[in-house]
């Protein structure tokens, strides 16, 4: 669709964004079937290593704060004829949804872009980039910090020492895979909010007003993301919170913005 073309008949924008939406599926299957052809390395090296004491995060604990008592005592097995399999294609699409993130983001900006105005498309330069690296940057947060520590938290925990954790790979890999993808979503937060304000739906002042009901909110994500335990809690909810912040600079940045164009 071209940049200066907004009178376009309602179902050539729909043909304009099936094909979008064709072209992410196909981006999401072809990751997905490389996904699915390495899912014994990427077993071993990615998800089963974060059971083992030797992961980065319990290295550095152990390091810093002598905290090296990290075992964590949970034998994998699957109890279901299919489940391994339809465990397979769920990391499958769920990692092609992941690793092709910057190209669906791409697309759907692509649908969106030729409806702004210039002087908008001047404010949102870049913003293909700027959501990927977030995106990314909280699903690292999430696998090296959070996912390991969700691992050895409810891998140790134990009702009675005579109850083993004997856990199916099904549960420890939806686990992982749902919190490490939802503290992703989460490092989004900033995007919302720069795109709620050039909306008008909310601004600077109003952010401000809302701090304390903003924080109760992300530590209510922050539990349901993670363990039930304050520390794990609050490594979450500090980074979080500090996004909502950056989230009202850039809605001031918005109003700023705004104001200057209302004086021209």
């Amino acid at each position: 669709m071209a940049a200066n073309d907004n009178n376009m008949p309602f179902l050539s924008h729909l043909e304009e964004l099936r094909w979008r939406l064709v072209r992410s599926s196909a981006a999401i299957l072809i990751f997905a079937i490389v996904i699915f052809i390495f899912t014994e390395w990427i077993m071993n090296n990615i998800f089963l290593t974060l059971a083992e004491s030797d992961f980065p995060l319990f290295r550095f604990l152990c390091w810093a704060f002598g905290m090296c008592d990290n075992e964590i005592h949970i034998d994998l097995q699957n109890v279901d004829f299919t489940a391994q399999f339809g465990i397979n294609l769920m990391l499958a699409i769920i990692g092609g949804i992941v690793v092709a993130f910057p190209y669906i983001f791409h697309q759907l900006w692509g649908f969106v872009k030729p409806g702004l105005k210039q002087h908008e498309l001047k404010t949102v330069r870049g913003i293909v980039w700027f959501v990927s690296i977030l995106f990314f940057i909280g699903i690292l947060f999430g696998y090296y910090i959070i996912a390991p520590l969700t691992v050895q938290f409810f891998g140790n925990w134990q009702l009675a020492g005579s109850i083993e954790n004997n856990i199916t790979i099904g549960s420890y890999l939806r686990t992982i895979i749902m919190t490490v993808f939802f503290t992703g979503l989460l490092f989004l937060l900033p995007v919302v909010i720069y795109i709620f304000s050039r909306l008008g739906i909310i601004s600077a002042d109003f952010l401000k007003k809302y701090r304390k009901h903003a924080l109760v909110v992300i530590l209510i994500l922050a539990a349901i993301i993670t363990p039930p335990d304050i520390f794990t809690q609050i490594i979450v909810t500090v980074p979080i919170y500090g996004l909502y912040e950056f989230g009202i600079m850039l809605a001031k940045r918005v109003e700023k913005k705004r104001r200057k164009e209302s004086m021209v």
